[in-house]
């Protein structure tokens, strides 16, 4: 698994626009046009563009 951090006030409103719930997703990587995201109970992973 990843370690993901949790996420900024920016990158939990990004993750809360993309329609994603801001408190299950942590942030693993952080690219200026983009967010690497790992949820906290299944380990699933995802990438959002900002």
């Amino acid at each position: 698994m990843k370690n993901g951090k949790n996420p900024t006030l920016k990158q939990k409103k990004a993750i809360q626009a993309a329609g994603l719930n801001q408190e299950n997703w942590l942030v693993y990587k952080a690219e200026p046009d983009r967010l690497h995201l790992v949820h906290r109970n299944l380990n699933r992973t995802k990438i959002i563009f900002l």
